[in-house]
Order: C-alpha cells, then structure tokens, then sequence
C-alpha cells in the first residue's frame, strides 16, 4: 500500500508538475500581468514547503527517541549539503532566468539575430550553447527530481498522509520550476513537444527516487527521523535560498500584499490537505 501511494504521489509530483507548467505557459497563466503571475506561483510554493518543513516533517522527526542534538545536527549538515548542489548547479532551479525569457524581457546576454553571414559562426556557436545549457538543465532536474522522489518516500514510510502533503509540497514548488525548464529548453529542442518530452521524462525521475528511497528507508526503519530531517532541510533550503528572495525583488504595496497572501494560501493548503487524509 505504502509503496503504491508512493509511486502515484511521486509519478503525480514529477510528471504531473510538467505538464502542469506547460499548461500555464500555453494558456498565459502563469504570465498575470508583468510577473505577477509567476511572483503568485512562488509565494504558493515558498509557503507549502516551508509549512510542511516545520508543521509536518520535523514535528514527525521530533517524535522519536532520537536526540534533539543530532536531529539538529542533520538539518544543518542538510542545508549546507544542498548548498554545495546549488553550487554545482544541481539543485539550482533558476526560475528567474526561465520566467525572464517567458515573458519576453531582454537579457543582459541575449544574441541579436541578424542574416550577416560575417554572423554565421556566432550563430553556430550561440545554438550549441543553448543545446548545452538545455543538456545541464536536464541533468540537474534528474537529479533535483531523484532526490524529491526519496524525500517523499521517506515521508510515506513515516505516514501517509505526510507523504502526501511532501507530495502536494513538491508538485507546488516544481511547477514554477519547469516553467522556466520548458522555456529554456524550447530555444534547444526542434519542437515544444520535444521540450516537454525531455522535461517530462526528467520529472520521471521522480518516481524512480521514490521507489529507491522505499526500499532504503524500509530498511533503514532506525534512520527515519533523519530521513525526515534532510527532507525538511530540502524544503526549507529551496524556500529560503531560491524562492523568497525572488519575491523580495518586487516591493510595491500591492505586490507584497499579493506575496503574503499566497504564502499564506500555500500554508493554508497544506495544512487542509493534511486534515482532509485520515490515513495513517
């Protein structure tokens, strides 16, 4: 049962994300007006992961007999672990680059088209630059994914319905991440089909990260709560390190009012999604 919730949860995480940034990329709902749009997604995320970090995964990790001290111990050694990916540019989402492009904003690097055949090699050039970037965003989504897919495993071991608020977790903060993946990748890719096959099959990776971290959680029955503790240094790393400063560059009135009540409202979801399982 637990492992069967765990592949549809990761599967829905995963690919389900995917599709549902191409989605909002095709109907322009994720645009809003300016960046209000993304800017709304972010909050949304920021707000999940960081509720279900302290209301739900470290709590469960807390009520064990582990000590305090070493709970502590791995959510810092995790913080810093997913700082060193970030650097390495695996757990990197990179949402500012991917909506920049989205909705049309010129970029400090960008390459003046031009039918100049002193151009020609520059061109060249360019696209295997592009190709190669779409190549290192792939891989660092198989990755980012893998390891989302072992953290909701852990978090299905300790109960289900924790595993599905990690699962609502990471569908909210992945959506406006392969929002920017699908944008960057349709400048690499021949087709927009072809993006979205190359994304989905990554966000696929999810559920193999699931069925890994099952069966090593399973038997590491003992190391639970520090499964949870990584889980939540995830979380809370993403939230603090990517997303909110995102939402910090836009400081009008209106836009901090709308920031906070998507925060909000992400917090807000977990927490009925957590009421709304009884399963235990």
């Amino acid at each position: 049962m637990v492992l069967i919730a765990t592949i549809v949860a990761t599967l829905a995480a995963g690919i389900g994300s995917v599709w549902l940034a191409a989605l909002l990329l095709r109907t322009g709902l994720g645009a809003g007006q300016g960046r209000a749009g993304p800017q709304n997604l972010l909050s949304l995320a920021a707000g999940g992961l960081l509720a279900t970090s302290f209301m739900h995964l470290l709590p469960e990790a807390f009520e064990s007999q582990v000590d305090a001290h070493a709970l502590f111990a791995t959510l810092l050694v995790g913080v810093v672990f997913f700082f060193l990916l970030d650097k390495a540019e695996l757990w990197h989402h990179g949402h500012e680059h991917g909506f920049a492009h989205a909705h049309g904003q010129p970029q400090a690097h960008g390459h003046a088209h031009t039918h100049d055949p002193a151009h020609t090699h520059a061109h060249e050039a360019d696209h295997g630059q592009r190709a190669a970037g779409g190549w290192t965003v792939l891989t660092g989504d198989s990755v980012h994914c893998f390891g989302d897919g072992m953290l909701i495993a852990s978090a299905f071991v300790a109960d289900l319905r924790l595993g599905a608020v990690a699962a609502l977790s990471v569908l909210a903060h992945e959506v406006p991440h392969h929002m920017g993946d699908l944008v960057v990748l349709r400048q690499s890719s021949a087709s927009r089909s072809v993006a979205l096959l190359k994304v989905s099959l990554a966000g696929a990776v999810t559920a193999l990260g699931g069925i890994v971290g099952y069966f090593l959680v399973d038997r590491l029955q003992d190391g639970l709560p520090y499964f949870l503790a990584v889980a939540s240094s995830s979380f809370i790393y993403v939230a603090l390190a990517d997303l909110i400063p995102q939402l910090q560059k836009h400081l009008t009135l209106r836009q901090t009012a709308g920031q906070v009540f998507w925060l909000l409202a992400g917090m807000a979801l977990v927490t009925l999604v957590s009421a709304g399982v009884h399963v235990h």
